[in-house]
This record gives structure tokens, C-alpha cells and sequence, in this order.
């Protein structure tokens, strides 16, 4: 065995080729004739072929390189014996007006009835690989698949809550309200749409004034805590295209009333894909409530970079122990999430507790 250098054969005098695909990797095995790596000019996508078999020891490009006829491709362990010239290399197929991939690929999806246009291609310019298709084949082992791309509002959030999750050391802290009379005084306002969510907004920029780590943020080196004066609550709305979270600006100055009336303005922009970026800015705080759809917990991401994050779920008839009997309350679950380098577990628990207080005593929140 001995150590023979592949370099790029004559490519019809193109030059300066693209590499756009390496399709071997360092100890492979390859035999003569299997495709080393793709290469795409202006007019056509070319595979190299290996010219003689052997095991690979170093690749010497890596897709984004330039190359032309006596380029280095690549080291093998092989016989210089066995090496041939192959009249009918490289293999040369014009660039298709749609579906880039190599005809290596193109060759085993047309063997395996794979319409390439079902796959999107993770290489560059969107080109389908020979992974991309091993992975369509896989995924598809069971039954037909539909890839779809994520709306533009998903591929934000999913962004921003890889961030949080990331940079945020988070604990999710449970509590439970009985919010029966709260609920009876709501119903009893005529005239006046008032939900859940309206108090608890009001109630949470009354007590981030009297727990001010709650309404603070990391700076960038970790190293000090920036407490705002001011007190901004985020309340993230479901749409059909995703999760946004408007924001309710300076709610301690705000009636309950006046929030209810916001929320609902901000919530018929926000699914009519009418919010503007200063609506969805300046947050400290955020409340993400699942209450008209169901669940009894969860654990809300902290929409960075802020500290903490309230969860509610919908409220549930449950028996309580009041006065030597069982009656039926209306229980309301809520989960706290928080950032553990900012907030320990006591002075959330305090903070809940706070929120349950407020919840079950109505004048706590008019007055």
C-alpha cells in the first residue's frame, strides 16, 4: 500500500469550480468509481470519481474552495497498480432550473422513487445531499412526509427561546389561587369585558414595584443587575402564525379597566398581523396564560432577558376545607418561572404567594 495523491481530473477547461459537496470523509474505504465530491461551475454539477480504490488518509478541500484541473482533492491509502483513467469522468450533468443536488443523488432518488423536490436540502444554496435524502428515507420509512418550512414568527421564537434556554438557569416554581370570589365580582361588572388576565396583569406591576428583582435584567457580564423604573408587562398572544407577546406599557398606572381595554386592542393587532415593533418592545415582565385552552401546569419559558416569567393555566372546581366542611372553590394554577442566578427559590415562593394573596382578596387589587 502506498500513499497516492487524487487530484482534480481535466473538467472540459473549466476552472476555478466550486466545491459544493464532499462526499467521503477521512478512513473510508472507496473503490474505483465511487463519487469523492461534487463540483458546480455556472452551467453544469460534476461528481469526481475516484480513480482508484483504496482508504482515505486527508482531505484536502472543503466545500466553499475553488478548484481547477491538478488540484489536490485528497490522500489515499491504495495501489498505484490498480489506479485507472476513467474516460467518463467526471461525471457531468447540466444544473437542473429547480432542484440542486449532484447526479449521484438524483441517480439513487430516481432507483428509489424519491421526487427531490419533497426534500429541502441542507447544503449550500439549499442543495439536497446524500444525508438529506438518507434522512428523507428514514423519516419516511413508515409513511408519506410533508416538510414545511417555519413562519417567519416561529423561526424568531424558536431563536429567542434556544436563547433562553441556553443562557438562562431556569426553575419553575407552582402555586395555586382560589380566585371563586374574584370570579363572581368580574361576572358582575355589566357592560364590561374584564378577563382573568386583565387583573392579573394589574396585579403583577403593583408587586414588581415592591419585588423589584423580578422586574430586572442581567447585564452582559453577568456581574450586575440593572433594576427598572419602569414596569412593562408582556402578555403573549396565540395566532395562527405563531406567539407574540405585545406589551402593556407603564400598567402600574393603569386601571384594571384601562388594561382589559389595551389587551384587547393589542390582541386584534396581533392577529390581524397589524403589531408594530415599539407594541412588542420595552417588556420586564411577562404573563403567558394557556387558561382558555386547557392544562393544569406548565413551565413557561423566561423570555429573555428578562428574569421571570408567570404561567396560568385554567382554573378548576375543587373541594377546599373551609370552616369544618367541603365546598367547591374555583382554583386557579399558576406557574412562576425564574432566572435562579437573580431569584432564589424563597423569594419566589414569597413573590407567589403574594399574587395568591392578591388574587383572593379583591381590594388588594381596586384599591
Amino acid at each position: 500500500m502506498e500513499e497516492i495523491c487524487v487530484k482534480v481530473p481535466d473538467i472540459g477547461g473549466a476552472s476555478n469550480v466550486d466545491v459544493i459537496e464532499i462526499l467521503v470523509k477521512i478512513n473510508d474505504i472507496i473503490k474505483i468509481g465511487d463519487p469523492m465530491i461534487t463540483l458546480e461551475s455556472d452551467k453544469a454539477s460534476m461528481e469526481i470519481p475516484a480513480p482508484v480504490a483504496g482508504t482515505i488518509t486527508r482531505i484536502d478541500v472543503k466545500v466553499g474552495d475553488k478548484v481547477s484541473a491538478g488540484s489536490d482533492i485528497l490522500m489515499l491509502a491504495g495501489s498505484i497498480e490498480e489506479q485507472i483513467t476513467l474516460q467518463e469522468a467526471p461525471i457531468i450533468e447540466p444544473i437542473a432550473s429547480t432542484i440542486a443536488a449532484g447526479p449521484a443523488v438524483r441517480k439513487q432518488a430516481r432507483e428509489l422513487g424519491v421526487d427531490l423536490a419533497t426534500i429541502i436540502g441542507s447544503g449550500r444554496k439549499h442543495r439536497v445531499t446524500k444525508y438529506d435524502l438518507q434522512e428523507h428515507l428514514q423519516q419516511s420509512k413508515f409513511g408519506l412526509t410533508e416538510i414545511k418550512p417555519l413562519s417567519k414568527i416561529k423561526r424568531i421564537t424558536s431563536i429567542n427561546l434556544q436563547q433562553s434556554w441556553r443562557a438562562i438557569p431556569q426553575v419553575t416554581q407552582f402555586d395555586e389561587a382560589d380566585i371563586t370570589e374574584l370570579e363572581i365580582f368580574r361576572k358582575s361588572q355589566v357592560g364590561i369585558k374584564i378577563t382573568i388576565l386583565a387583573f392579573m396583569v394589574k396585579i403583577i406591576a403593583q408587586l414588581l414595584i415592591k419585588f423589584p428583582q423580578f422586574n430586572a435584567s442581567l447585564d452582559h457580564s453577568g456581574e450586575n443587575l440593572i433594576y427598572k423604573q419602569y414596569y412593562n408587562i408582556g402578555v403573549a398572544v396565540d395566532t395562527k402564525n405563531g406567539l407574540v407577546v405585545p406589551v402593556i406599557k407603564h400598567a402600574h398606572q393603569l386601571s384594571v379597566i384601562e388594561i382589559a381595554a389595551q389587551m384587547g386592542v393589542l390582541s386584534e393587532k396581533a392577529r390581524a398581523k397589524g403589531l408594530f415593533p415599539d407594541d412588542m418592545s420595552g417588556g420586564t415582565f411577562t404573563i403567558s396564560s394557556l387558561g382558555g385552552i386547557g392544562g393544569i401546569g406548565f413551565t413557561p419559558l423566561v423570555n429573555f432577558p428578562e428574569v421571570a416569567i408567570l404561567g396560568i393555566s385554567r382554573s378548576v372546581i375543587k373541594p377546599v376545607y373551609i370552616q369544618e366542611a367541603f365546598k367547591p372553590r374555583l382554583i386557579l394554577p399558576l406557574s412562576l418561572s425564574y432566572d435562579h442566578r437573580v431569584i432564589d427559590g424563597a423569594e419566589a415562593a414569597r413573590f407567589t404567594r403574594a399574587i395568591v394573596e392578591y388574587l383572593e382578596d379583591i381590594r388588594r387589587i381596586l384599591l
